[in-house]
């Protein structure tokens, strides 16, 4: 067994996973992704032939069997952006569609180092020429009659409303028409108000919650059943120096009664939109039976959760007829995205039979719009209860899948919280990551301890004198060789096996590495929080030591902006590890493996520089305490064996097999004494 080979392979893979994590990351995504033109997968209906109405302030605009009353064009506020006025948000809305402009946090900044401003967590999306609002009504359909396109419609628009407990509310309205073409005179249409639609916006202080109620009034002389379609939430932009996090999650109820997820990454919605694969872009569990219960876009802090409000005693809208992810880019037939990429989704309910002459349903919506925090998801009982702590995603990969990464993400994320609020007002994250890396390095040192003794075992067999001899006077005969190596291990008492074992503990560390890695990475607590007061000042960002202009690096594209040298200070922790690896001697080397060696130990410090020089400061500040820390333990483990060889040399410690030598068997004792 050659435990060089294996160590490498090992090495190897673990050096392939970070960097598939790294790509994940997004270290060669350096678009900001603000900003563009786009377009979408399903043009909207473009409402045509707009006729002025003399002397007054409306138009009407007629498509199909049925039109709709535009009003005057306005925009109104509710909320506010400031932290003290008790609101969580400002919210700018316009008639147009009914929806909300933009939507503005007011307990968070943006990631501006210069000039931080309040957080705009919803902005419009421009969809090549249409603006996208969230939560517009982007159609009204009569079933089996015809329909309306109202993303356009300008509703007329009530007063602010200032309510006694606090909240702030104001309601749009709108009337679909009908018109009629007699046969007798085509050209003389007859109209008739057909549906009046109602919509409220309603929000209260101290709540990360949007209440919406649309109201749909039957007026025509027969019965009808009507469709709407609601716009998600849009314009929701990256968080972070590297990774796009963006994603469209959803949440389902299933026939046990938990609450399940279904995701789409922005990033695989690009295929199925350029293919207008509208089934791949359906918001569905992969269960049959599953209910739907809400939707949201996210990104890596923050998250807008759309869900209909089912009726009193459900916990899910019988109403709800199904939901479409959308993906906006101007430059779709491109070979890759260049960063302007925006998501969203639309959401479709339906009336029951509304009666003639007055007959009414309302719908209802809930819209969160705030962090991705584990506790506010935990503590608020609704939250909880419909499963919006999915919206918080770790990226598990086909290593180690979700239901290993994420449970050991939560419990490490809970960890470093609670020791946190042990610092009281010492209380800093920066430190937290470095006592939790010599907490993880204490409780995994006897399996780094057994698996570092197994493997320099190991190499102290394979230089073993007859061990070099039987490699050259074999070197032409495999089979002979691996006959006469066997022999010599059962000479020797040492078990084949045993360099597997040594590299084994590593492994089974792995799932507990990667699940630091993405704590840290997502841990919501880390966004703005420093380590020290002149460097690291955020750790969910890179520590830039140094700010420049931006360089663009030849040939790849890379941009430059900054002197990360928390990186340069992991390469050297690498370097130093790999000299502190267990080496076969030279003697026992092939002048291949003394190469391949030579380039381990500075192909790893620079592979691990070059993936994360532009990682957050945090997972930097991790990796780097956990190497030095290794080869801090690799140097104790080296001195605890070198001791015990050399007083094993003084015959004052008996050879065993743990140590690496012959195990002396025990004489039987007699079973009657003399």
């Amino acid at each position: 067994m050659n435990v060089r080979n294996v160590l490498i392979g090992f090495l190897v893979c673990f050096a392939a996973a970070c960097g598939v994590l790294v790509f994940q990351s997004g270290v060669f995504d350096e678009t900001a992704g603000d900003g563009a033109r786009v377009i979408s997968l399903v043009s909207s209906e473009v409402i045509e032939n707009v006729i002025e109405a003399p002397g007054a302030d409306i138009v009407e605009v007629e498509l199909s069997e049925y039109t709709a009353i535009h009003a005057k064009e306005g925009e109104e506020t509710i909320g506010s952006d400031d932290p003290d006025s008790g609101f969580k948000f400002k919210l700018e809305l316009t008639n147009k569609g009914a929806a909300i402009v933009s939507a503005t946090l007011s307990e968070f900044k943006d990631r501006d180092p210069d000039d931080p401003q309040n957080l705009v967590l919803l902005s419009p999306v421009d969809d090549d020429g249409r603006t996208v609002y969230s939560l517009a009504n982007s159609s009204f359909n009569v079933v089996d009659k015809g329909g309306v396109a109202i993303s356009k419609l300008q509703w007329k628009m009530g007063e602010v409303v200032n309510e006694s407990d606090g909240c702030q509310s104001i309601e749009f309205t709108t009337t679909i028409i009908k018109k009629t073409f007699p046969r007798s005179d085509p050209s003389n249409a007859v109209t008739k108000d057909a549906v009046r639609l109602t919509k409220t916006y309603r929000i209260r202080p101290d709540s990360y919650d949007v209440e919406c109620l649309l109201d749909v009034e039957n007026l025509l002389d027969n019965p009808i059943k009507t469709q709407l379609g609601l716009q998600g939430p849009a314009g929701i932009k990256r968080e972070g120096s590297r990774q796009d996090m963006r994603s469209i999650v959803s949440g389902f109820l299933m026939s046990d009664g938990k609450v399940e997820s279904a995701l789409k990454d922005q990033r695989k919605l690009r295929k199925p939109t350029q293919l207008a694969d509208k089934n791949a872009l359906k918001l569905k569990h992969e269960t049959a039976g599953a209910k739907f219960m809400w939707s949201a876009i996210t990104n890596k802090y923050f998250t807008a959760i759309l869900r209909p409000v089912p009726a009193e005693g459900n916990r899910t809208n019988e109403s709800f007829v199904s939901a479409r992810a959308e993906y906006f880019d101007a430059g779709l037939n491109d070979k890759k995205p260049d960063g302007d990429e925006e998501i969203s989704f639309v959401q479709y309910l339906g009336s029951g039979e509304l009666a003639a002459n007055g007959g009414r349903e309302s719908f209802a919506f809930q819209l969160f719009l705030g962090p991705k925090k584990i506790d506010l998801f935990k503590d608020n009982p609704l939250y909880n209860k419909l499963g919006y702590i999915h919206t918080i995603s770790f990226m598990a990969c086909c290593v180690c899948p979700e239901g290993i990464i994420n449970p050991l993400s939560f419990g490490i994320i809970g960890l470093m919280k609670g020791m946190y609020g042990m610092m009281g007002p010492f209380g800093n994250y920066g430190i937290v990551i470095i006592i939790f890396v010599v907490m993880v390095r204490l409780v995994l040192h006897p399996i780094t301890k057994k698996s570092q003794v197994s493997m320099m075992s190991m190499q102290k067999i394979s230089s073993h004198p007859r061990m070099i001899e039987i490699k050259k006077k074999y070197a032409d005969n495999r089979s002979e060789m691996q006959k006469q190596t066997m022999q010599f291990y059962k000479d020797e008492n040492v078990s084949p096996a045993q360099g597997i074992m040594g590299v084994l503990p590593m492994f089974l560390q792995m799932p507990i590495w990667i699940a630091l890695y993405r704590a840290i990475y997502a841990n919501f607590e880390l966004r703005g929080a420093g380590f020290l007061p002149f460097w690291i000042t955020d750790l969910s960002a890179p520590d830039a030591l140094i700010t420049f202009t931006t360089i663009t690096v030849p040939f790849v594209g890379w941009q430059i902006d900054s002197f990360n040298f928390l990186p340069v200070l992991l390469g050297i922790a690498m370097f130093l590890q790999q000299k502190l690896m267990p080496h076969s001697s030279a003697a026992a080397q092939s002048d291949q493996m003394a190469q391949q060696q030579k380039m381990m130990m500075w192909m790893m410090p620079i592979m691990m520089l070059v993936f994360l020089y532009k990682a957050p400061s945090g997972l930097n500040l991790y990796i780097m305490a956990s190497t030095f820390a290794g080869v801090f333990e690799q140097v104790i483990i080296r001195k605890h064996i070198h001791e015990k060889e050399e007083m094993e040399n003084m015959g004052l410690v008996a050879v065993t097999k743990k140590t690496g030598g012959k195990i002396k068997k025990k004489k039987p004792k007699p079973f009657f004494k003399q």
